[in-house]
């Protein structure tokens, strides 16, 4: 496995270094490594839950809808950008999740530098309409001097179901909502904060099996991360509040949506602590709504920049945190059987 912070020569040793400017290169390096990390984890965590909640859909829908396939449930993820993220994203999907690579494709201007992706059974190509009208989660991972060429080849060719998380920096989500015409966005906002265990970061020189490490997975936990980067709890939010999108598109009332999202958590939570529709709308609205009604399409734009029930309800409620927490460790913890 590559270094996750090789070819970047930017954080290569130099000896003509002062201590100082060693030290801040020193905090630099691993921050890199970091933001990697924590980008790839919180990548393949979501990517898991979505998979598991779309079987869970086949699963239950299976007796009403005869036609309903096998390849129903399957996950179609696609990859914008093969730099250091994207190539990073992609080795962490293949061998920390259960999304088979066929169902993985990858848009890059050198498609013939994923050669060895190809040979796993990964697509790649050039063509970003190609990907977006494929696709159902999509990765962003191109330049920021890329984003208003990407976006213009994007925005009519995104369907409204198409979830679109970026890796873009310095690029708000206010502003791809804008760009893209399209509010099913998640972009994680990553923030750094003093400390003295940066460097723990340091051992994630082969990535897929630093994913596979407690101490590192304890320190990318959404709700508690801690190494100097922090995430903050609209980021939470804004994953549970995909997956009842996700409900809604398939059609589900907001009993079974319900069922089926604490279905995904029901090892790490009791039945006292199932989410329910108040805790996710508004009060006036979850009373009036049916249970084989389903919820209304929640833009995770306004999940991300403005305050929620969900939110307002788990700062309150530190259980709910913990609950949260333990099955973000437990996913990434579990092995996974790795393709064939």
């Amino acid at each position: 496995m590559a270094d996750v912070v090789s070819g970047l020569d930017s954080f290569s040793s130099d000896p003509g270094l002062t201590e100082d400017e060693k030290n801040t290169l020193f905090v630099l390096r691993a921050r890199s490594a970091g933001l990697t990390f924590c980008g790839c984890a919180h990548a393949v965590y979501l990517c898991n839950l979505v998979h598991s909640l779309r079987c869970f859909i086949k699963s239950h829908t299976a007796n009403r809808d005869s036609i309903a396939s096998e390849e129903n449930g399957q996950l179609c993820v696609g990859i914008l950008g093969m730099g250091h993220m994207g190539k990073q994203l992609l080795l962490s999907l293949l061998e920390m999740t259960l999304i088979k690579p066929s169902h993985i494709k990858v848009s890059t201007r050198r498609p013939e530098s994923a050669m060895d992706f190809v040979q796993m059974g990964v697509e790649c190509f050039f063509d970003n309409r190609k990907l977006a009208a494929w696709a159902d989660v999509l990765f962003l991972c191109c330049l920021p001097s890329h984003l208003c060429e990407v976006c213009c080849e994007l925005h009519s060719h995104l369907s409204k179901h198409c979830l679109v998380y970026s890796f873009i920096s310095a690029v708000p989500v206010t502003r791809l909502t804008t760009l893209l015409r399209h509010n099913f966005i998640l972009k994680p906002q990553y923030s750094f904060v003093a400390c003295d265990t940066a460097d723990l970061w340091l051992s994630c020189t082969h990535l897929t099996t630093a994913l596979t490490h407690p101490l590192l997975i304890e320190a990318s936990c959404p709700l508690t991360m801690s190494g100097g980067i922090s995430l903050g709890m609209n980021w939470v939010c804004a994953v549970l509040y995909t997956l009842l999108n996700i409900c809604t598109s398939a059609c589900l009332g907001s009993s079974d949506a319900l069922f089926l999202i604490n279905s995904l958590f029901k090892e790490k939570w009791t039945h006292d602590m199932d989410l329910n529709a108040q805790h996710l709308i508004r009060a006036s609205y979850a009373c009036s709504l049916l249970k084989e009604e389903p919820f209304p399409w929640i833009s995770l734009t306004d999940a991300q920049t403005k305050e929620t029930p969900l939110q307002r309800f788990l700062s309150s409620n530190k259980s709910m945190q913990q609950c949260i927490s333990a099955a973000y460790k437990s996913l990434l913890e579990k092995p996974l059987k790795l393709h064939n």
